[in-house]
């Protein structure tokens, strides 16, 4: 991910700062109002947000309140549920949060006691669902690491206005057991499979439809097989395919129907 050098300088600079800060604030045990307030420090030095216009506290939403909202042009675009730093973070806590998105129609919620962000994204389906898509332990990270820097560059100001959460979401989408399970029952993959057991077994080609039973009944994990997201993986796998298909045809002239 292509950071710019000014974030990356920022983010280098604060992150052992604020690893140590973390560690005095866990051995103190501060409560869940004095985390707030060292959230909001790390939103403002670290991830580039100006504390007095774009990071809110207590945003008022149908007469409940979130603990914080990112603000940007005064529209709002992340939640953050704060917890104390000394507390277990448990996917309950985001609940609320959740609720709160789903009114206001917004894609990402944030749960953290600030050592721990949780980043979750809306999915609004019948019920309204979230899905996770990072789970960072910040005491873990390291400057040296290209990965963890681009984990955290989603959530700056800078990845958050260019849809660098968004990038990593769909990058996350795209590898998972749901889409490498519709990946493994999809024509191109049987089809391999198919050429590889005939020069293993002299010349002997099985049927598709077998080996997509093995693939269900033997290979693939149950619950895999059994969630809806295995379905929405196959569309986005079907999509992407004919998509390809539809391309090679035409650059090989022939009709795209």
């Amino acid at each position: 991910m292509a950071i710019p050098v000014r974030v990356r300088q920022r983010l280098v600079a604060n992150l052992s700062k604020f690893q140590k800060l973390i560690k005095k604030a866990q051995s103190q045990d501060i409560n869940e109002s004095d985390t707030s307030k060292f959230i909001t420090d790390m939103l403002s030095y670290m991830f580039g947000y100006d504390k007095y216009s774009e990071v809110t506290s207590e945003y008022a939403i149908r007469g409940t309140y979130c603990d914080l909202a990112i603000k940007i042009n005064d529209k709002v675009r992340l939640l953050i549920e704060v917890k104390a730093i000394g507390l277990e973070l448990k996917e309950q806590f985001v609940k609320q949060a959740v609720d709160y998105a789903a009114n206001l129609g917004l894609e990402w919620v944030v749960l953290t006691n600030g050592a721990r962000w949780m980043v979750y994204h809306m999915v609004f389906s019948k019920p309204i669902d979230k899905e996770l898509v990072a789970d960072i332990d910040f005491l873990a990270l390291t400057a040296k690491n290209q990965g963890d820097l681009d984990t955290l560059y989603v959530l700056t100001k800078e990845g958050l206005t260019s849809s660098a959460l968004t990038s990593y979401y769909e990058k996350k989408q795209a590898i998972n057991k749901f889409t490498i399970g519709a990946l493994i029952q999809s024509e191109p993959v049987i089809s391999t499979l198919r050429r590889e057991l005939r020069r293993l077994a002299d010349g002997l080609m099985p049927e598709a439809a077998e080996i997509e039973r093995i693939l269900i009944t033997e290979v693939i994990k149950r619950d895999i097989l059994d969630d809806d997201k295995l379905a929405d993986a196959k569309k986005r796998v079907t999509r992407s395919q004919t998509k390809k298909k539809k391309e090679q045809a035409k650059q090989n002239g022939q009709p795209t129907e």
